[in-house]
């Protein structure tokens, strides 16, 4: 006769952390933005009900949920701290769309317009953010003093972050901005701005290891994606990217004293009338900054002015930097299965620092045209080898 198991053992046969995760389910908590008096309509400020739902959830001992209802909430500079939560699962669903305040000044100067700071575990799902900056961008433009303007969301000194199906509109400046994190995980992102917004990068990393970017779509007036010094294990992956100035490590190398940036993947991502394609750039100055172990693999290029280029000799304006050399050191960078078409008949551009070349450089499998004939490539100080078919002909 087949003996039936006991619930109490059974129970004790469960992993703990399955018992743990099903009990945590059926107690979490969810805090209603609307239910603390957060209005739909646009125009009332419900910034004060978003931080009381989040000082409910960090006070929560279980994990807690933040729900936004479907409406437009307007919210001005808020900041979410983590100094006083001990709560780390905080989920935040977003069936609205959060908005700026509508005159650019409000925020214009503030840096920051939603941030995260200090947090671990936090969850966004959905939701549109309008940063509404199309008045700055105007201002920008006109040669007026305007001010510099405010990143939509960021994360700062942040851990075991998941981003999930978040769109931003129009940023003022850059979208969003992870700093100082640590595993950092962006899925299914929305990114939308006009081509000529200045500075409205889509997402910028600097500092941080562990993050990673997964099919999203990039579209703005500057970088896609740009990563700064200190980027460490880096993963980005089905991206499409344009309008906008491509995917780019840097501009580095601004400071004597610089972190590195090192373990870089970019694979599966497409180009569409951008102004770049996959670059990395570097002040014509001295700094103790590297790049190294970057693997650039599986790229689409249609219509990009300068689908690889490596350019060490960034100097804006030519101030600072006038008749200087980068010290930023480029080693073990590999571009594999790139191919598609260059707007410019220069389609592949190495422009390596004099004091420092670039080293181990490594093409593999790179097929690119200009106006369906051959395409050229250009070197300097540049080292490395090929491999496979590579068109245009390799110049290392």
């Amino acid at each position: 006769m087949k003996m039936v198991q006991p619930l109490t053992s059974l129970l004790l046969t469960l992993p703990l952390f399955i018992i743990f995760h099903q009990s945590t389910l059926a107690i979490a908590t969810t805090y209603n933005v609307v239910s603390l008096g957060a209005k739909g309509d646009g125009k009332s400020d419900s910034t004060k009900p978003f931080l009381s739902a989040w000082a409910l959830a960090c006070s929560s001992a279980m994990p807690a949920s933040i729900y936004v209802p479907r409406g437009r909430y307007l919210l001005g500079k808020t900041e979410f701290g983590g100094e006083n939560c001990k709560n780390k699962a905080i989920t935040i669903r977003i069936d609205g769309t959060l908005v700026s305040p509508a005159d650019y000044r409000v925020l214009g100067n503030t840096g920051n317009w939603i941030v995260f700071r200090g947090v671990s575990g936090v969850s966004i799902y959905g939701g549109t953010l309008d940063g509404r900056g199309q008045g700055l961008w105007a201002c920008k433009a006109s040669g007026k003093s305007c001010p510099i303007g405010a990143t939509t969301l960021q994360f700062s000194n942040s851990n075991n972050v998941f981003i999930s199906g978040l769109t931003s509109l129009n940023s003022q400046m850059f979208h969003v901005v992870i700093y100082n994190c640590n595993n950092v995980n962006v899925q299914g992102a929305k990114i939308l701005a006009s081509g000529n917004s200045p500075n409205t990068d889509g997402i910028h990393v600097a500092s941080s290891s562990g993050v990673t970017i997964m099919n999203s779509r990039i579209g703005t007036g500057d970088d896609c994606v740009s990563i700064g010094s200190g980027t460490t294990n880096l993963w980005i992956e089905n991206v499409a990217c344009g309008p906008g100035h491509g995917i780019s490590i840097g501009s580095l190398g601004q400071n004597l004293q610089e972190d590195g940036v090192q373990n870089v993947t970019v694979k599966t991502v497409t180009f569409t009338g951008t102004q770049n394609g996959v670059r990395i750039k570097t002040w014509a100055k001295p700094s103790n900054g590297f790049v190294r172990d970057v693997l650039f693999q599986h790229a689409t290029m249609v219509n990009v002015q300068n689908p690889i280029i490596i350019d060490q000799n960034y100097c804006p304006d030519n101030k600072n930097c006038p008749n200087q050399v980068s010290g930023v050191k480029i080693s073990g960078v590999t571009y594999q299965d790139i191919h598609g078409s260059s707007a410019t008949q220069v389609a592949v551009k190495f422009n390596c620092s004099k004091k420092y070349p670039c080293s181990k450089i490594i093409l593999e499998d790179v097929n690119l045209t200009y106006n369906n004939q051959p395409a050229q490539s250009t070197c300097s100080n540049a080292g490395g080898s090929a491999s496979g078919l590579v068109k245009p002909s390799s110049c290392l």
